[in-house]
């Protein structure tokens, strides 16, 4: 064949247009080509081309999943494309789904090999992994260089046709897709051989590993709330006016603890929100659309709850990992327990 023709699919950070304040755009095609598609360029070499680069504003997309996967469809069709590369978006959630959602109509209605690459935990991974090759990458840009390695080799081996190889082989999260395949010991041989294996405390590596949920059992309820204290942990970003701690807008790196001591109203005097995920102008109006702060203390007056814990404690949501996220909380707790907190009010966005 001749070179690869490839479309890319970014969102509008990558594209250049902007950042929150512009992901609302609607679909459309740019020229030339953008962002990580230079490093793509780069890799191809004489091999590939990209011949369009398509772009979405991520609420956009979100907001009009149906009629933006069918407009950029139309777009990715006219140019014929041997592949399509959409993103790759790292733990960028709305990115993550736009992208997901992109090379899945691709490959399905189009009939066009797709790879996109993302960090495990972005909620796009686990929705759309399965229909289309994903790049397993960091959890932020500066995993691009090593992301890009991969994607493009990826990317012209599903041009040509060729043999793809398993997840660790290629760099792609598992698919949960099973393939026959041929080995030189039958199975019941292999099951014995880890089964000794296991029994021995040796090391073996299984064929077939088993999904691990993380499950919480629930609290007993509070016997009596008129007596109990109540504190309030967020993943919407509240913190005081200026964000002393500069808590990060995304892939928080800390959390905060914050008193309320005195406090019966949070106004834009006395705070904002840290969180680059949302529109933050109402919440920058009124914190207490985040953390209700001032109907806990006037039910606190009422006698309906025992009392308001003086302090809250906040993170950003907004791409932060679950194992940042363990941590952060093994730290709050600490402190709940310190202050004898019966229990816990926890909002987001």
């Amino acid at each position: 064949m001749g070179k690869i023709k490839v479309v890319h699919y970014i969102n509008q950070f990558y594209a250049g247009i902007g950042g929150e304040d512009k992901a609302d755009i609607v679909p459309m095609e740019i020229e030339g080509v953008k962002g990580p598609g230079m490093g793509l360029k780069q890799l191809f070499g004489d091999d590939a081309e990209i011949v369009a680069t398509v772009v979405c504003g991520d609420s956009y997309f979100g907001e009009n999943i149906d009629e933006a996967t069918a407009t950029v469809l139309e777009m990715i069709k006219k140019h014929e494309p041997d592949v399509v590369i959409t993103g790759p978006a790292f733990n960028a959630g709305r990115y993550g789904v736009a992208a997901g959602a992109v090379a899945k109509a691709v490959s399905e209605e189009l009939g066009v090999p797709t790879v996109s690459g993302m960090y495990t935990e972005n909620p796009g991974a686990d929705m759309f992994k399965k229909f289309t090759y994903m790049i397993e990458t960091r959890n932020s840009a500066v995993g691009m260089k090593d992301a890009l390695a991969k994607i493009a080799p990826l990317a012209l081996k599903l041009a040509r046709g060729e043999a793809i190889g398993t997840g660790e082989e290629e760099g792609y999260l598992e698919r949960g897709v099973r393939v026959n395949t041929f080995v030189e010991e039958r199975g019941a041989k292999r099951a014995v051989n880890m089964l000794m294996a296991k029994l021995n405390g040796e090391a073996f590596e299984t064929e077939y590993p088993m999904p691990v949920f993380d499950r919480v059992d629930p609290a007993p309820a509070v016997k009596d709330i008129t007596k109990a204290r109540i504190a309030i942990v967020s993943s919407g970003g509240p913190v005081p006016k200026g964000n002393p701690d500069r808590i990060e807008s995304s892939s928080a790196s800390k959390y905060g603890r914050y008193s309320i001591e005195g406090i019966s109203d949070l106004t834009e005097e006395n705070g904002e929100t840290a969180h680059g995920g949302y529109d933050p102008c109402y919440a920058n109006e009124d914190l207490d659309r985040v953390i209700p702060v001032d109907v806990l203390r006037e039910m606190e007056v009422a006698g309906e709850i025992g009392s308001l814990h003086n302090y809250y404690y906040t993170t950003v949501g907004n791409g932060t990992s679950v194992a940042n996220s363990k941590a952060y909380a093994a730290d709050m707790v600490k402190f709940l327990k310190e202050d004898n907190v019966d229990a816990v009010i926890m909002t987001s966005t």
